[in-house]
């Protein structure tokens, strides 16, 4: 019986002795293996034939080669694994580590001040008794904000003030600037998404991360800086200027605009200042701040339908990591004005959970979905076609949201709106504005008039049991009913298209009704890592739009996007997105996105958005 072992170019026979391999007969077996690692035997005997260096080799001895090859192959990939998840975790320990010397930090700054508090109080308490009251408390004194001289907006002007963002912003992310508390739900580990915590008792909303990502900092940065790439709630960010300076950094002046998540509340505009660096250890910083109070700078005037917003000194910090990757600490801390929005709002306004969960990990989300896509090319998610899928998830949030706030500059304007019920139909007569959008219905109607009817509701839904008391109904239940029944909320014995028509006039849209349909098919497209977001086509089976029809049925299909649709994962809102296609669909057709967004808010109460 004829063996080999594992090393490279042996054989071993049963009486000790090793039959070596050619260099030549080597690399003839390896043309094979990398073809077909595992061989059947008419192929080995086929080899034997044709290869006449491999004539005085048995085909028994071919198939133990190629099984020995399999098993250094399979070897080779553990032994990478495995210096993979070791990296992970030295670097995860490390960051654990750091973490921990600023939380003692923390705790000891906190010691501090609250022995500091407990003297001043009995300090006050032994004045108070002595009678000497009004030498400590002046009654009816108000004590105002210092009022700041505007700041010099000129290039020097600007590094100081750019000097001044990254000292405060390091403090946050490093130090004890800001009290941190763990962010509820989240669990930090070599497979996390990182170490997530929010603010306590500080101005605005404010979250600190951290995270490890298989990406070098340059690359890490110029994702992070490509905003609306991965924040949904992004429209546009505009570089106004861009200001070298001596150090080899750069100041850039931006502008940026966020859409508002309902109909009930305006959207939000920044004048930033976005200074991006390297520190004298290599680590990589860029950080940003709003910009006001300025002289001899650009003039920043209130935007129509804008609320001008803060951004307190925010940004990441980048460290390279030994075996490649980086290690990075993201901050973002808002003021988000939540006395423009209705008081039943101003909870997603004034949490710093929210913030966390719709902006820094989001950030980290885009960070480690690349880094995948990167390092594994096959496998069955995103990564199968990365660009066009992100992409394609990105116009159907974009579109919801366009039509959500409706901005004029978009084409958009009111036609009609119920008070009562906060029912809005909007029409958009510029369509190609809707990027590029050429009105052709999917269902086979062409548009009579160049033009987009949008109608749009807002909710708040809360359920009432028999004492009284509220049941909060989980977004993710609802988002799972919207999904899975959608024959019981798309209700086709309503003439949807032509109760607005009559609305807005004869000539916006055809009169074909919405439709029946026996049933839907829902297929699988792709998925982020952590399945927080699902790309689907749906397919609604037997559609009828008149009696004719009764006779040849047609299918329909729909692109959709969900999200939020575990219990349990830490989420803002869930959402069901969808926009209809035709069975030839490319990646650069139109999208007409309709859908719902469900916004879970205090006191059991859900916030419910509609847009069709």
């Amino acid at each position: 019986m004829i063996t080999m072992s594992c090393k490279d170019g042996k054989g071993v026979m049963d009486n000790g002795k090793y039959v070596r391999y050619t260099p030549e007969q080597v690399e003839a077996l390896e043309r094979v293996y990398h073809e077909c690692p595992k061989p059947s035997s008419n192929r080995r005997q086929q080899l034997i034939r044709e290869c006449p260096i491999l004539s005085n080799i048995e085909p028994r001895q071919i198939k133990v080669w190629f099984q020995n090859r399999r098993c250094r192959e399979k070897q080779r990939k553990e032994s990478s694994r495995l210096q993979s998840v070791n990296r992970k975790l030295t670097a995860m320990n490390k960051l654990l580590m750091e973490e921990n010397d600023r939380l003692q930090k923390q705790v000891s700054h906190l010691v501090y001040e609250n022995g500091y508090f407990r003297q001043h109080t009995q300090n006050t308490t032994l004045v108070t008794k002595d009678g000497s009251c009004e030498s400590v408390v002046t009654s009816g004194q108000q004590h105002l904000a210092p009022q700041h001289p505007p700041k010099d907006a000129s290039p020097a002007g600007l590094l100081s003030i750019a000097e001044e963002t990254l000292t405060e912003f390091l403090s946050k992310a490093t130090g004890t600037a800001v009290e941190w508390v763990q962010m509820p739900g989240m669990k930090p580990g070599p497979d996390s998404i990182g170490i997530v915590a929010i603010s306590h008792g500080c101005t605005g909303v404010a979250v600190r991360a951290c995270g490890l990502v298989g990406l070098e900092p340059t690359r890490v940065a110029e994702i992070l800086k490509d905003r609306p790439s991965w924040f949904r709630d992004c429209r546009a960010v505009d570089v106004l200027n861009v200001i070298p300076t001596t150090n080899g950094g750069t100041i850039e002046l931006l502008y940026m605009q966020l859409y508002a998540p309902t109909t009930l509340a305006p959207a939000r505009d920044f004048w930033l200042l976005r200074y991006t660096s390297v520190m004298d250890d290599g680590n990589l910083v860029v950080c940003e701040r709003s910009l006001s109070n300025t002289q001899n700078g650009p003039s920043m005037p209130p935007v129509q339908n804008f609320v001008r917003a803060e951004m307190l000194p925010s940004g990441y910090l980048i460290r390279s990591c030994e075996g490649g990757g980086s290690i990075i600490h993201i901050v973002d801390h808002m003021n988000l004005e939540a006395w423009s929005v209705p008081e039943v709002l101003r909870p997603l306004y004034e949490s710093s959970t929210v913030l966390a969960q719709k902006t820094t990990m989001m950030a980290l989300r885009q960070l480690r979905q690349i880094a995948q896509e990167v390092s594994q090319s096959n496998v069955t998610n995103w990564s199968r076609r990365p660009a066009a899928l992100r992409a394609l998830s990105q116009r159907l949030s974009r579109g919801f949201n366009e039509a959500l706030n409706g901005f004029t500059d978009e084409g958009w304007s009111m036609m009609e709106n119920d008070g009562m019920d906060d029912v809005s139909i909007l029409v958009n007569s510029s369509p190609d504005k809707l990027m590029g959008l050429n009105l052709t219905f999917s269902n086979g109607f062409p548009a009579v008039s160049n033009a987009v009817l949008c109608a749009k509701a807002s909710m708040l839904l809360q359920d009432l049991i028999n004492d009284g008391s509220i049941l909060n109904v989980p977004p993710a239940i609802l988002l799972r009913f919207l999904r899975e029944h959608r024959s019981e909320w798309a209700d086709s014995s309503i003439d949807a298209y032509s109760a607005a028509a009559v609305k807005v006039g004869p000539c916006i849209l055809p009169r074909a009704r919405a439709g029946s349909f026996g049933g839907q098919v829902i297929l699988p497209l792709a998925h982020t890592i952590e399945h927080e977001e699902l790309l689907e086509v749906i397919k609604l089976e037997g559609v009828g739009h008149y009696p004719e029809d009764a006779i040849m049925p047609r299918d329909m299909f729909l692109l959709q996007l969900c999200s939020g649709m575990d219990e349990n994962a830490v989420g803002t809102c869930a959402e069901l997105i969808f926009a209809p296609i035709d069975a030839s669909f490319a990646d650069d057709a139109p999208l007409l996105p309709s859908g719902f967004r469900i916004i879970p808010l205090d006191s059991g109460k859900v916030s419910i958005y509609i847009t069709f």
